[in-house]
Parts: structure tokens; C-alpha cells; sequence
């Protein structure tokens, strides 16, 4: 890595002397045309021009099929081989027989381990903004099992209905026999899964920056030119941000393996840029996938596990309640819908809101739900956005390179 390190130096000393014998065009013009490009990109957007963007977005998906139509009438064997495979498991799936009952129990875990890895990939794969899928799906999950497991005393809740729906067990189990071991195993596989999810969405930057160094090419991606901007101006970085992501770079850089692992195992919005630094040193895959994966999938996620059941743990919840009844003048009005809300979830579980008349939505349900609705709506938009801008670059490269050879 130290070499890989040396090398890139070596070849950026070359380039900067081929710079000053006026082999490359002046380096402030071409900066602030990209500038231009850019400013004029960002004005792409739905609410801003959006005949211009929803033409480019659908512009962008007939490029991108047509690409993955090339790639795959190059790969005959493979595309041959894989609609066999699925010919058998659906023959399979669809044949009565003893194997029934074991092709059920696969499509179950399988259904399982696919929505929660999807999640996963969702929230780092970095498509448009990037879907909160840890806030909106699997932070609400661990919670209502913790919830549940203090109030039912057991974490052996039936199946089905769980995990679409918690319920008690007909036999609850002693009070205080409920640890905080015994939530983290329930909730073990949904966690872990979203984890390497979370992994898998890594690999796009590490793949990136490693071919566009293998291959000496300018790559399609901002990020890794900034990254490259910030290699050439190390030694001029002041604000923080910049010092942060120089030392991160270092850190991946000079520690490798264990070095990814410290990255990946905490919240880490600067982690991008860790994979840019393995795929531009030509960091082995199996070193940055396999510290990413514990990191992640094993580490950061049981310390994400921890944190959220002991926030929802039984005392903890009645102290924050407690807490929200005691603020001045608005309190009790405050407090009221979430002892509704946690007093429904209770009778939930027991079975008892199928009983009597249809109870009222509560409002703190209702508003966490149009808070999804809004973030996945947003999510969309801003891939319709990143879609179309990705067109208009396609248009402005083409342009640039016609001026090139004029």
C-alpha cells in the first residue's frame, strides 16, 4: 500500500512538471469552466426545470439499458446459464411434493434476508440522497421488540404473525427475566442482514476509483475529483471538513486493514471517501470488503443494537414520559398522546384491539407514518434529479470533446 502510495506521488510530480511545459491547457480556466458545468447542472431539478428533467431522467434509464443490453449480449454463457437455474427453481417451486415444506421454509428466510439486505444497500449505496432505512424501518423494529419483550416478559413471540405483526405468547414469561442479551439475539438477523446490506452499498466508490486508477482514465464521479483535488492541495487544507477527510484518508491509507475496520465500525458520513482511498491505492478487495463487512455488519451494528434497547428499555421509556409531563405550562397536553400511544401498543400486544369498537388512530402513528411517506417521496425525487443530471453531463462531455478535436 506504502508503494502504491509512492507511486501515485511519483506520477503526480510527473504530471505537475508536464503542466508547467505547457502540455496541459491552463488550470484555472478549466476549473472554472467545470465550475459552470456544474452550477448549470444543479439547476436540474424537478422544481426548477422540470420538463428538461423528467426528458433527461428517462433519457438517462434508455442509456443505461442500452448499456446493460450490451453487457449482457456480450455474456451469453452467463444470461443462458442463469435463466436455466431460474427454469429449475421455479419447476421446483411449483412442483407438488415432500420438498414442499423446505421450499417454504427457504422463500421465508430468504424473503427475510433480501428486504432487510435491500434496506441496507438502500442507505449507503448513495443513489440520489440516500434512504434513512436504519430511522424508518429497522431503528422502529428493534424498538418495538424491546417495547414488546418488557411487556410480555418473553421474546417468543408467535410465528406467524411475527415479524409483520408482535404479539404476546399465550404463555408470558416472569417479570424481570427479560435481558438485554435476549433482545439483541431476536433482533440478531435482521440487524446483521441490514449491516451487510450496508456493506454491499460501499462498493460502488471502492470499484470506481480503482478502475479510473487501473486504467489512467478520467472517471464520471465528482467525489473522486475532489478527492484528487485534495490529494494535490493536502498540505494547503484549514477548514475542518477538509482536515477531516485528509485525515481519514491517512488513517485507510498508512493502517489498511484495521484502519477500513475503525471507519466502518462508527457512524461515518466521511466512509465514501474511505472507499475512493482503497479503490485509488488498489487496496486488495478481500482486505476493504472484509474490514467493511465486520465493521458494519458485526461491530457498528451492535453498537447501534445497544444504543436503541436501551433507549426503549421499560424504565427508560417511563422516565422519558415522566419527564415530558413535567414540562411547564404544555406537559401534561404533551404527554397524554404518548401514554395513548404506548397504552394501544400495549393492548396490541395482548390481543385486545380486535375487541370492542375500532379505536381512533393515534397521532404520533399517524405522523411517523406520513414522515416515511415524505422521505421515501423525497428519496425518489432526488434520483429523478441525479438521474437527469447525469444525463446533462453525458451532453456537456460530449460537447467538450467536439471542442477538443475541432
Amino acid at each position: 500500500m506504502a508503494e502504491n502510495g509512492k507511486n501515485c506521488d511519483q506520477r503526480r510530480v510527473a504530471m505537475n512538471k508536464e503542466q508547467y511545459n505547457g502540455n496541459f491547457t491552463d488550470s484555472s480556466s478549466l476549473s472554472e469552466k467545470k465550475r459552470r458545468d456544474r452550477e448549470e447542472r444543479q439547476n436540474i431539478v424537478l422544481w426548477r426545470q422540470p420538463l428538461v428533467t423528467l426528458q433527461y431522467f428517462s433519457l438517462e434509464i434508455l442509456v443505461i439499458l442500452k448499456e446493460w443490453t450490451s453487457k449482457l449480449w456480450h455474456r451469453q454463457s452467463i444470461v443462458v446459464s442463469f435463466l436455466l437455474l431460474l427454469a429449475m427453481l421455479t419447476a421446483t417451486y411449483y412442483v407438488e411434493g415432500a420438498h414442499q415444506k423446505y421450499v417454504q421454509r427457504i422463500e421465508k428466510q430468504f424473503l427475510l434476508y433480501a428486504y432487510w439486505i435491500g434496506l441496507g444497500i438502500l442507505s449507503s449505496v448513495g443513489l440520489g440522497t440516500g434512504l434513512h432505512t436504519f430511522l424508518l424501518y429497522l431503528g422502529p423494529h428493534i424498538a418495538s421488540v424491546t417495547l414488546a419483550a418488557y411487556e410480555c416478559n418473553s421474546v417468543n413471540f408467535p410465528e406467524p404473525p411475527y415479524p409483520d405483526q408482535i404479539i404476546c405468547p399465550d404463555e408470558e414469561g416472569i417479570e424481570g427475566t427479560i435481558s438485554l442479551w435476549s433482545i439483541i439475539s431476536k433482533v440478531r438477523i435482521e440487524a446483521c442482514m441490514w449491516g451487510i446490506g450496508t456493506a454491499i452499498g460501499e462498493l460502488p466508490p471502492y470499484f470506481m476509483a480503482r478502475a479510473a486508477r487501473l486504467s489512467g482514465a478520467e472517471p464520471d464521479d465528482e467525489e473522486y475529483q475532489e478527492f484528487e483535488e485534495m490529494l494535490e492541495h493536502a498540505e494547503a487544507a484549514q477548514d475542518f471538513a477538509s482536515r477531516a477527510k485528509l485525515a481519514v484518508q491517512n488513517l485507510v491509507q498508512k493502517v489498511g486493514f484495521f484502519g477500513i475496520l475503525a471507519c466502518a465500525s462508527i457512524p461515518n458520513p466521511l466512509f465514501d471517501l474511505a472507499g475512493i482511498t482503497c479503490g485509488h491505492f488498489l487496496v486488495p478487495f478481500w482486505t476493504f470488503f472484509g474490514a467493511t463487512l465486520i465493521g458494519k455488519a458485526i461491530i457498528k451494528m451492535h453498537i447501534q443494537k445497544i444504543f436503541v434497547i436501551i433507549t426503549f428499555s421499560k424504565h427508560i421509556v417511563e422516565q422519558m414520559v415522566a419527564f415530558i409531563g413535567a414540562v411547564p405550562g404544555i406537559g401534561p397536553s404533551l404527554q397524554k398522546p404518548f401514554q395513548e400511544y404506548l397504552e394501544a401498543q400495549r393492548q396490541k400486544l395482548h390481543h385486545k384491539s380486535e375487541m370492542g369498537t375500532p379505536q381512533g388512530e393515534n397521532w404520533l402513528s399517524w405522523l411517523f407514518e406520513k414522515l416515511v411517506v415524505i422521505m421515501v417521496c423525497y428519496f425518489i425525487l432526488s434520483i429523478i434529479n441525479s438521474m437527469a443530471q447525469s444525463y446533462a453531463k453525458r451532453i456537456q462531455q460530449r460537447l467538450n470533446s467536439e471542442e477538443k478535436t475541432k
